[in-house]
């Protein structure tokens, strides 16, 4: 088929539920051929993950995550405030969990985490030259440790209990293919 034919339009939409990380919505959606059904969408703030590199280590948060119901340690990461460019959340967002301030930032790539249901995408940033302050800001809900854990040995245990996060193994991807090209 051609993408003409693949397409499909949105013909309504409406908000069956509204909460403080995502909205979700029912989308009645016409294919090309005229086959209709209703789809659900969720509309997310855009976020940032950084990769903090300091002395051989990844800089990694570790933090309790309610959808698991368990800790994960994982890339520091946010989301991008109304109006803020990428770059400047993910320079305030290593600071705020972190307390590490990047005196490099490198923009790596950004993708949708899961263009079957999400509108959004996440931007990912290497951050190095960092300094660290002392000092971390997080949000108020947000219980978190600060971990170093060397680069190799989070690349070799992706996937691991330990390493579960789906983001992050997009950032590595695109971490990998960073050092690849250098």
């Amino acid at each position: 088929m051609r993408d003409e034919e693949l397409k499909w339009s949105i013909e309504s939409e409406r908000e069956l539920l509204k909460t403080p990380v995502f909205n979700v919505y029912s989308r009645r959606e016409t294919a090309a051929n005229g086959l209709t059904g209703d789809y659900i969408a969720l509309k997310s703030p855009e976020c940032v993950v950084m990769m903090p590199e300091y002395e051989g280590n990844f800089v990694l948060v570790r933090q309790w995550r309610h959808g698991k119901a368990a800790l994960t340690t994982e890339f520091p990461g946010g989301v991008i405030g109304r109006g803020e460019e990428p770059a400047d959340a993910a320079y305030r967002e290593l600071y705020e969990e972190t307390g590490y301030k990047a005196g490099k930032l490198e923009y790596l790539g950004s993708v949708n985490p899961n263009p079957a249901l999400f509108e959004s995408r996440f931007y990912v940033f290497l951050a190095q030259e960092l300094e660290p302050t002392g000092q971390t800001h997080p949000d108020r809900d947000e219980l978190i440790s600060v971990e170093l854990h060397p680069i190799d040995e989070v690349i070799d245990s992706f996937g691991s209990e330990e390493y579960s996060h789906a983001f992050m193994g997009t950032a590595l991807a695109f971490y990998l293919r960073n050092r690849r090209e250098k």
